[in-house]
């Protein structure tokens, strides 16, 4: 099981409740290419291939453009995937939970290299804004189906 690198200079965890069972989010968090529908941010994805372990797919989100690869799915609680995007080892994980009959959506990344040691706080910063917007743009999403 892949999880956030807690020693990176750059560690972002966020939650919210949502309003839907865990297979729906699952579902909409599990179909990439979707994403741009649902997450203002993300511009375009693309899976380059089957939806498993190993497998890349390509997104933009802002100016940039990620290359990632999965590496953990079980369905309807985890997803995870790592990238590389100018200089900067990125790690994301996804994680659905049932707490006291309420969906509980965590999202955690982190970020090392020399850019996120360098700008460290800037980057932590829009990395926090955009797993916060994208937790509640999913919110919206699932509570919309």
């Amino acid at each position: 099981m892949v999880s956030v690198n807690d020693e990176a200079p750059v560690l972002v965890k966020a939650e919210i409740e949502i309003d839907a069972d865990p297979e729906t989010v699952w579902n909409i968090i599990a179909d990439i290419e979707s994403w741009p529908r649902w997450n203002p941010d993300v511009k375009s994805a693309r899976l380059q291939g089957e939806f498993k372990p190993g497998t890349q797919f390509l997104w933009k989100a802002g100016p940039a453009k990620i290359t990632s690869l999965i590496q953990d799915v079980d369905p309807p609680h985890t997803l995870a995937w790592t990238g590389k995007i100018m200089g900067i080892n990125a790690i994301h994980v996804w994680d659905i939970q049932v707490v006291d009959d309420k969906t509980v959506v965590r999202t955690e990344e982190s970020w090392d290299g020399l850019m996120s040691s360098a700008m460290h706080d800037q980057l932590e910063e829009m990395l926090e804004k955009s797993l916060y917007s994208a937790l509640n743009n999913l919110k919206t999403e699932c509570e919309r189906v």
